[in-house]
């Protein structure tokens, strides 16, 4: 049986997201000590400040793609010199089905097996089967002014999953 998505004590990573009240959706993103800001681009009424919610899941993509080859490539000590990911999130309305598309670049003198196996690898990152698979997703109202409740350290549940993939 799964975790309790509604339970803050089943919650591994926690973000804690607020508004700055900067233009119309700037909002701040804060993980443990880091904080970024997250905005939607001048054109459709943003300030331009940082990346929109699409981008940053293309971009969790992307940096799992990239991190979970280069741990499997270390782990079998292949010569993988770079990793380069481009990911593009693409969707034609709200009701269809979401698509992203990677792009993977693999420097290093790595043969013809060894390529086709970490692109077997970037198939198992641990993003990739969050979104492949889909998640439940449970929302609760608390009261005004309440704390929010949850745990704020993060990387240990992805890292688990990273090395899980790679043992595949």
């Amino acid at each position: 049986m799964g975790a309790d998505v509604a339970d803050p004590a089943t919650v591994g990573e926690t973000v804690v997201v607020d508004e700055t009240r900067l233009g119309r959706f700037q909002v701040e993103a804060r993980i443990g000590s880091t904080a970024f800001l997250i905005d939607e681009p001048v054109a459709v009424g943003g300030l331009g400040s940082g990346p929109n919610p699409y981008d940053l899941l293309s971009a969790a993509l992307g940096s799992c793609t990239a991190m979970t080859l280069r741990l499997y490539a270390e782990r079998k000590a292949w010569p993988l010199r770079h990793v380069r990911v481009r990911a593009a999130h693409h969707r034609g309305a709200l009701t269809a089905r979401d698509a992203f598309s990677l792009d993977i670049s693999l420097e290093g003198d790595l043969d013809e097996a060894q390529r086709a196996r970490l692109m077997e690898i970037a198939q198992h990152c641990p993003v990739h089967l969050t979104l492949d698979r889909g998640a439940d997703v449970a929302a609760r109202l608390l009261p005004p002014e309440a704390p929010l409740p949850g745990d704020t350290q993060t990387g240990g549940e992805h890292m688990k999953n990273m090395v899980e993939a790679c043992e595949s």
